[in-house]
């Protein structure tokens, strides 16, 4: 697309695509480990177990639905967005079964829906995230649309955890699973209506020839590329380690806030419970996120993509280390909540620069092999983010083994279970950053090459 082809209209559809997209993404995070720990009272282990399986599941999963996208087309629907079509509305769907548990069989159920999620999501965002560098060929165009993009989606994010803020009164209510039911089918509707535009009317893929199309290697083969490329590996491990990060933020800060910073209903800071005082705090990180958003572009046109990467992670590393030290009173609960608002730079940067530098590894391997492999190289990398998951939940477990929740959760504010969650929300986010920042230092390809 030239300069003057491309409207605002156009990059706004397009970026539509963050409410179905990392909006249902977030709400799972923000939701399924409380729901089903505290509420549903899965045990430890066996949560442990459950997102194994699912690790697991995504070892064949996420490289195959891409290597499919990649290698199939389906005439006027193309190879993106027929399968974008199938995985929308069971991706809204999902969003209220995740909490519709039957009884009798919870466990069996979790790792079911947690699977089936895992499916569904990923053959979504798979061919979304390929489409960016197949619509936007050049760096300055993803870098416009790039902006546009993260915008919408950080409100989507703030969607995701307001809801659910609002409607959800307690951490651990036995009786809050319908609070959770309502907040799915207030998600899915949304998530409906604002995707809706994106899947008729801001898909535009690119032609491609049947030589171009049928030049592309087989799964195994493809595979072995894009693991043999090196710089896609060592961005993709970063991108990992600043997941593992979010998915930390996301799933246990509304534990922190119950546990640590000392708020209840009985107890409450400024009026705000428990879940709406996470609510807000994460809400003012995604703010500023997207306040520092065209900063962010700056920082990565004058110094480049990668030291901007660079510069995120370290950022973000000093900006945990504080949740050390926070206890249950007011100037702590006051700090927390500024604290929040400061992460949202790393959180912006993490949005920001990984599309772009793995547009340039695509580009990288497409001079080399004379076809766009998207969707490959995306699958790959759903496949190595999604260890991010069990990292968390392995960290997370290994903690709790000191507590009184080493067996399940119990209401207890013991000493042992507020430095373990002081830890998982300081010392272990800030060696995640760490490591992010040594694999970025191996990145290799920048604008110039």
């Amino acid at each position: 697309m030239s300069e003057r082809e491309v409207k605002f209209k156009d990059r706004f559809l397009f970026a539509l695509n963050g409410f179905p997209d990392l909006m249902t993404y977030q709400f799972f995070l923000a939701t399924v480990f409380v729901f089903y720990f505290t509420v549903i009272g899965i045990e430890t282990f066996t949560m442990w177990i459950g997102y194994i399986i699912w690790g697991f599941w995504n070892m064949c999963n996420d490289p195959l639905l891409g290597y499919l996208s990649d290698k199939k087309k389906f005439g006027k629907y193309g190879k993106r967005k027929f399968f974008i079509l199938i995985a929308f509305i069971p991706l809204c769907l999902i969003m209220i079964f995740l909490f519709t548990v039957p009884s009798g069989i919870e466990i069996f159920y979790f790792i079911f829906i947690i699977v089936l999620f895992e499916l569904v999501y990923t053959l979504f965002d798979v061919n979304v995230k390929s489409l960016f560098p197949e619509m936007w060929p050049t760096v300055q165009e993803r870098s416009k649309t790039n902006v546009i993009l993260r915008i919408v989606t950080i409100f989507a994010i703030l969607a995701a955890f307001m809801i659910p803020s609002f409607l959800i009164p307690n951490i651990g209510g036995v009786g809050d699973q319908p609070y959770y039911i309502m907040s799915g089918i207030i998600v899915a509707v949304v998530v409906a209506l604002t995707g809706f535009f994106f899947v008729f009317f801001g898909i535009k893929e690119k032609g491609e020839t049947q030589e171009q199309f049928d030049s592309r290697p087989r799964f195994f083969t493809s595979l072995k590329i894009t693991f043999k490329n090196r710089n896609f590996v060592v961005l993709v491990f970063a991108n990992m380690f600043t997941w593992f990060v979010l998915n930390m933020l996301t799933s246990m800060y509304s534990i922190y806030c119950s546990y640590v910073l000392g708020i209840s209903e009985s107890s409450k800071f400024l009026g705000l419970g428990p879940f709406l005082f996470y609510g807000i705090s994460i809400v003012l990180a995604f703010l500023v996120a997207a306040m520092v958003m065209p900063l962010h572009k700056k920082i990565g046109h004058k110094y480049g993509m990668r030291k901007g990467f660079m510069i995120t992670v370290i950022v973000m590393a000093i900006s945990f280390i504080p949740f050390l030290f926070y206890g249950s009173d007011n100037i702590s609960r006051f700090l927390a909540i500024i604290n929040a608002g400061i992460i949202g730079f790393g959180i912006s940067g993490i949005m920001f620069y990984f599309d772009i530098l793995m547009g340039f590894v695509i580009d990288e391997d497409e001079s080399k092999g004379g076809v766009k492999r998207s969707a490959s190289f995306y699958g790959t990398n759903a496949f190595i983010h999604r260890f991010s998951i069990i990292l968390f939940i392995s960290s997370v477990y290994l903690v709790f083994q000191y507590t009184a929740w080493q067996t399940s959760y119990e209401p207890t504010g013991t000493l042992d279970v507020i430095i373990g969650l002081q830890l998982l929300l300081s010392i272990f986010p800030a060696i995640a950053c760490v490591l992010a920042l040594i694999f970025m230092y191996f990145f290799r390809l920048g604008k110039k090459k």
